[in-house]
């Protein structure tokens, strides 16, 4: 049976630019780049950026909840967001739920969270909510 996620590809419009979003503004270890994609590494995320030419950019506001979290620990929240800002990157919402949360767009419009805590500390905002 299943066991929990195995991987996240993302269909890009260009593969270095999303190889540069995501190991140089975002820290992860670029594994493997070919023609029309790559593996990246985060922890034990593995993402592969994959190329489509008709990627069509998702307007952040269009009310689509849909976005893939990333974990990081507290100590770093402050400074990875204040790296996101001299990046130029864009955020798509504000935080309301538990816990320090930041939600960015990858160079390709999908939407990213940076996220401090487990499932454990959301249950248990949500129990005493």
């Amino acid at each position: 049976m299943l066991k929990g996620l195995n991987h996240l590809t993302l269909a890009v419009s260009d593969i270095q630019t999303s190889i540069d979003f995501y190991q140089k503004t975002l820290g992860m270890e670029l594994r493997l780049k070919w023609d029309k994609g790559a593996y990246l590494e985060c922890g034990d995320l593995w993402l592969c950026v994959s190329l489509c030419d008709n990627r069509p950019y998702r307007n952040p506001e269009d009310g689509d909840y849909t976005h893939y979290a990333l974990s990081i620990e507290e100590k770093d929240f402050d400074s990875f967001v204040s790296l996101l800002e001299k990046a130029n990157v864009l955020f798509w919402q504000e935080n309301e739920s538990e816990g320090k949360s930041c939600y960015f767009l990858d160079p390709d419009g999908h939407k990213l969270e940076a996220h401090v805590g487990g499932l454990a500390q959301r249950l248990e905002w949500l129990k005493n909510s």
